[in-house]
């Protein structure tokens, strides 16, 4: 039983409490909102990490009428704070009184235990994705993830199958799906470049990466932050501030730098648009340099080549305009990220009105709205859980062929290498006690 009395999806409390400062449930009608669901109808939902990507999860939460925003998690005390205030002083202007119905909590599993909430945006840092999603799948929650889908390619795989075993809505957080570039990709996929050959990708880096940073020297962990359940499966490391938060980034024991943080975007969009002719690369190789000066040390310099058994190559660097470059036999178009402004020769493919008959990918009314639509009508995402693994295993093959420094060849049914065990290994990462998936 919890502390707090919370609004559920399958009953609505009868009459007013007792204390003006207590959570409350009243009709629809009372609150002037009879456009609004009544919470029986509502959608209970929960945020996991409040950070930049889920603080901003939460503010769009609580714009939309059909969903409630049931309870908030974060092992930081004060971003937790500022939003369960911000949920509840949302929800506080549909009624007189002070509305106190969202819950806080410090630890996620105590949210999946939670029977009223219906599905989680996991926005945690991303060596929690695979494993976050595996347990929410199993705990029948639908499931919003940030992307990449997972930071290994095993937990990837693994989390594309608790989804599947389980039957949960999952949409990863590639929102350049439901964006503009959609209509680039039809552009490829209906054959208006001509024959695809070559698929540039640019992942230019950003000036605070480069920075020079100061030692890592170990601090004391602030007061109110959570730091082990912060590191949850990664390798035990001595608290520094440049660790955390933001900056997690570019350590490789949680993420793979730019390769997986817009590079997730922007290679969506060129295996979206290259699609069915893709099964997955069959040969990856690159060069790259790796910061070594500080705590942070993933790739700030790369450019990698994947090679596809039909003769199309994906070519990636860590530079130019950020985006995708399209290349036909018979023409070219560029995806600009972020905002999906498009160009290309010649201009008037730009004009190109599709007929019934041709390849028309999914429409999104925005990336969140389409996940939400998609648990009421147990439908799929504009970017399911099979397509989130394929895009982060390609970036996770990139960091690989990186680190070992020679070509790599791939079996996509396996998901293994052949011939070498060194780099199969790497497709799993140990968990730290007592996690597992």
């Amino acid at each position: 039983m919890h502390k707090d009395i919370i609004i559920t999806r399958r009953g609505l409390l009868k009459g007013a409490l007792a204390a003006a400062a207590a959570p409350y449930v009243v009709p629809a009608s009372a609150l002037g909102l009879e456009d609004r669901p009544a919470p029986s109808n509502r959608l209970g939902a929960a945020v996991i990490g409040t950070g930049g990507r889920g603080g901003g999860h939460v503010q769009g939460l609580l714009q939309e009428k059909d969903v409630q925003v049931l309870a908030v998690c974060d092992v930081d005390a004060g971003r937790l704070a500022n939003n369960k205030r911000a949920v509840e002083a949302r929800y506080s202007q549909d009624a007189p009184g002070t509305y106190a119905g969202c819950s806080g909590y410090r630890d996620f599993r105590e949210i999946l235990a939670r029977p009223d909430v219906d599905a989680v945006v996991i926005g945690a840092p991303d060596h929690w994705h695979g494993l976050m999603s595996v347990m929410a799948a199993k705990a029948g929650k639908d499931i919003y993830c940030e992307k990449p889908m997972a930071s290994v390619i095993g937990d990837g795989r693994a989390s594309a199958d608790a989804v599947k075993r389980y039957g949960r809505i999952f949409q990863t957080g590639s929102q350049e799906r439901s964006g503009g570039s959609r209509f680039a990709c039809e552009l490829v996929r209906n054959g208006r470049l001509g024959k695809l050959h070559t698929i540039h990708t640019y992942l230019p880096m950003e000036p605070h990466c480069l920075a020079p940073q100061p030692p890592a020297t170990p601090t004391p962990v602030p007061e109110g932050f959570d730091y082990d359940l912060w590191l949850g499966p990664a390798p035990w490391e001595p608290y520094t501030p440049g660790r955390c938060h933001f900056n997690f980034r570019w350590i490789l024991d949680y993420s793979d730098g730019e390769l997986t943080d817009r590079g997730a975007h922007v290679n969506d969009i060129a295996l979206w648009g290259a699609g069915p002719l893709l099964a997955g690369p069959v040969e990856i190789e690159g060069r790259g340099k790796f910061r070594n000066d500080s705590l942070w040390n993933v790739p700030i310099e790369f450019h990698l080549e994947y090679a596809y058994a039909n003769g199309l190559r994906i070519i990636t660097d860590a530079s130019g305009r950020r985006g995708i470059r399209f290349e036909g036999t018979d023409g070219w178009v560029f995806v600009a990220i972020h905002g999906g402004a498009l160009t290309a020769e010649p201009a008037s493919l730009l004009k190109t009105v599709f007929e019934p008959g041709d390849i028309q990918l999914p429409r999104s009314k925005g990336h969140m709205r389409n996940w939400l639509d998609a648990i009421k009508t147990r439908g799929e995402t504009v970017a399911p859980a099979e397509d989130g693994h394929r895009t982060a295993s390609f970036c996770h093959l990139g960091i690989l062929a990186l680190l070992l420094e020679r070509k790599l060849k791939w079996d996509l049914q396996k998901e293994q290498f052949i011939n070498d065990p060194e780099a199969t290994r790497m497709v799993h990462r140990p968990l730290r006690a007592p996690w597992r998936l």
